[in-house]
This record gives structure tokens, C-alpha cells and sequence, in this order.
């Protein structure tokens, strides 16, 4: 027998889900789903690359917060952007969350390739190796090696014995890449992802259970959980919502790993908890995506309602019509003018009466609201599938 199966019997390398209620699975299936779905959506270029260096700001922030990291998410925004400069007091936090920045943008490129390895022990050395890289050593780690020593994690839970990490490890690394979390054949790509997402959540809680580095470890438990979620086609900035859910609930966080020991490896809380946050962020990303695809079709919608319109007055009320949708609001009329620099420039010279005709031209067209004094643009009118309800309601008085 070895140590660990007696100090931490909970280590079986077994999921038993039969207690799970029907929620936790639609939640899954709702990740799964979700995740597909952002896959899949066209997004302009600008927006694409700004949503995956603020997300991975959100990541790397959010992996090394939960550690005690002190710089802020804006910080971490220009670490992401290669211009971070931080007085010599705060280097090693700064090379902290680089660090981390580096080995997501890693993982990704061997995606990109095509050129992502499986999950193995060397693997999972390489990624602590790398959460360490040019940090202050700590007494007794070795970065990228396993313990040789006893710890306790979080002073809640004893790790794993030092000598049966590397046992462990390679067990764990056999035991996802098992059956148990193979989808059945046959199985459609929603379904292949609903299994790697329970793989990605179950593999960071073996790992922090085991904890077998000397320092870095949960860090190195969230780079295994990117890892795995990329492997089945997450999109990049979903990738990073665990990360950034664990770390906005960091107490709950902690209870749910003490729980999940003290109970004797009762998984389930945390994969609920987990699941829970992960979707929640979807949601909310899913959000962001709509919101930038519905202004893209309504303006191409406002474009072809001026096709082969050009004169001077049709340049104007296209963007009248453009820029009234940037306001969150309705608009005074009295306001229009002042709305943005563009439409100041266009009505600098113009009279107010032409401000009212160009309203006018555009309720013709549908392409605005007017109630009163107070004007909108309509740009629901572009969602063919829009319920048959009214879309708005009066302006606030």
C-alpha cells in the first residue's frame, strides 16, 4: 500500500456523478453549447484581437491574483500589450503575470499549429517550470520539479505525500486521457466539448488535491485547465473564464477545495461551483459578442437603406442616423447637433430647421424613433426573429 492511500484515500482517479442533479447537466450542456457557438461567430478583425488581449489580461490577472499578485487588471492589460513598466519594487510581480501571459500565448500557438501535446508528467513540469520562471526562489522548490518535501495547502489541507507525486501525476495524466472522459461514439462536437470542459474542471482539482510542486501550483492547475479547454475548441477568451470566476469568488474558491478533502473526495460541490461560474461568464461574454454583431448588421442595414444615395444631405442623415445609435438613450432634439464631433462639423454651418428635416428623412426610412422631443435609433428593426412585443418603451420624462 502506498502512503497516500492511507493520508488521502480520496484519490481514487474516480468520478461518481450519479448524485449529480439534471441543473449540473444542463449547465454543462449549456457551457458546451455556448462555447461552440462563440467558436463560431464572425467578429471584426480589431474586436477579435481586442477580446483575446483583454480576456488573456483577465486570465493571467485573475491566475495570479488568487496567489496574492497585488497589479491591477489594467496593469496586467499592458503587460499583455508589452508595455507594462513598474518601479523595481514590483518587478517580480510584473514577471509573475508575464509569466503566465507567456505560457497562454504557448499553449495557444500550439494550437494554432496543430501542435498541442497530450497531457503527460513532463508536460505538467514544463508549465510549473514556466509559472516560475525568474521568481524569487522559495526554500526547498526546485521549479519544475516535483516536492521532495510536506506541505500544506492554503492551512486547510495537507498535499499529497512528496514520494508518491510523481506516482500520482502519472496517474492522473493516464486517467484523463482514459475512457472516463471519452465521449460515446459517434458523439457530436458539443458533446466531445462537454466532456473535455468535466475533464478540464475534475483535472484541477486532482491537481491542487495532490499539489506536487514546491510553489506554483494552482497556477499551474489553471494553465492544465486552459490547456484542456483549448484542446476541445474552446475559443481563447472563454478559456479564461475559470480562472477569472475562481479568482472573483476566491473565498468560495478555497471552501470548495477544503470541502472536497475533508469530505473524502465528494467532487461534486466543486464541479457545480465550477460549472456555475464558467457559464455565467459565457453568458455575459456571449453579451459582448452580440452586442458588437448587432451594431455591425445595423450599420450595414443603414448603408443599403442610403445605397446609391451620395448627395450631401444623404452623407448626413446616414451618419445621423449611425451616431444616434451610439447613444445609450433617447436624445433630445436640441441635442442632435452636439451628439458627436462628426455630426457637430456636418451642422456647423446648418440651421436647426435642417436638423428637423433630416429626422424627418430618416422616420421615413424607419431608421429612428421620435416621441415628443426625443429621438432614437431604431436598430431593432434589423432582428428578424425579434418577439412580437414592443421594443421600447416612451422616454424618460
Amino acid at each position: 500500500m502506498r502512503t497516500f492511500e492511507r493520508t488521502h484515500p480520496w484519490i481514487t482517479f474516480r468520478l461518481d456523478l450519479s448524485k449529480a442533479l439534471v441543473e449540473f447537466w444542463v449547465l454543462l450542456g449549456e457551457a458546451a453549447s455556448k462555447c461552440d457557438h462563440l467558436s463560431k461567430v464572425p467578429l471584426r478583425r480589431s474586436t477579435a484581437e481586442r477580446l483575446h488581449q483583454l480576456y488573456l489580461a483577465k486570465g493571467a490577472a485573475a491566475t495570479t491574483a488568487i496567489e496574492g499578485n497585488s497589479l491591477t487588471e489594467n496593469e496586467v492589460l499592458q503587460a499583455v500589450e508589452g508595455r507594462l513598466k513598474v518601479p523595481p519594487s514590483k518587478e517580480y510581480l510584473k514577471q509573475e503575470v508575464e509569466n503566465i501571459i507567456a505560457a497562454c500565448n504557448g499553449i495557444g500557438k500550439q494550437v494554432a499549429e496543430g501542435a498541442l501535446p497530450a497531457i503527460t508528467p513532463e508536460i505538467l513540469c514544463a508549465y510549473n517550470l514556466q509559472v516560475l520562471n525568474a521568481l524569487p526562489p522559495d526554500e526547498d522548490v526546485v521549479p519544475g520539479a516535483f516536492r521532495t518535501h510536506s506541505v500544506v495547502v492554503g492551512s486547510v489541507y495537507r498535499g499529497a505525500p512528496a514520494k508518491d507525486c510523481p506516482y500520482l501525476i502519472g496517474r492522473l495524466c493516464e486517467w484523463l486521457a482514459g475512457p472516463d472522459f471519452q465521449p460515446p461514439e459517434g458523439a457530436t462536437e458539443g458533446m466531445t466539448a462537454l466532456f473535455t470542459i468535466l475533464k478540464a474542471m475534475v483535472a484541477h482539482l486532482y491537481l491542487a488535491w495532490i499539489h506536487p510542486f514546491g510553489d506554483g501550483n494552482g497556477r499551474t492547475a489553471r494553465l492544465l485547465e486552459f490547456h484542456l479547454l483549448l484542446s476541445a475548441g474552446v475559443p481563447s477568451p472563454a478559456a479564461h473564464l475559470l480562472s477569472n470566476h475562481y479568482n472573483q469568488t476566491r473565498a468560495e474558491y478555497y471552501r470548495q477545495l477544503d470541502h472536497a478533502s475533508k469530505s473524502g473526495g465528494e467532487a461534486l460541490p466543486f464541479l457545480d461551483y465550477a460549472v456555475r461560474g464558467f457559464v455565467d461568464g459565457l453568458r455575459e461574454q456571449l453579451d459582448v459578442v452580440w452586442a458588437q454583431q448587432w451594431d455591425v448588421a445595423w450599420r450595414d442595414y443603414v448603408q443599403e437603406c442610403f445605397q446609391d444615395r451620395n448627395g450631401p444631405s444623404d452623407t448626413r442623415q446616414r451618419h445621423l442616423a449611425l451616431d444616434l445609435s451610439t447613444a445609450a438613450d433617447w436624445t433630445d432634439v436640441g441635442k442632435v447637433r452636439e451628439l458627436t464631433p462628426r455630426l457637430a462639423k456636418a451642422y456647423a454651418t446648418k440651421t436647426q430647421k435642417t436638423v428637423q428635416r433630416d429626422l424627418n428623412a430618416l422616420q421615413e426610412l424607419e431608421l429612428i424613433d421620435r416621441v415628443g422631443r426625443r429621438v432614437r435609433a431604431r436598430r431593432e428593426v434589423i432582428m428578424s426573429f425579434l418577439p412580437l412585443q414592443r421594443p421600447h418603451g416612451k422616454p424618460k420624462p
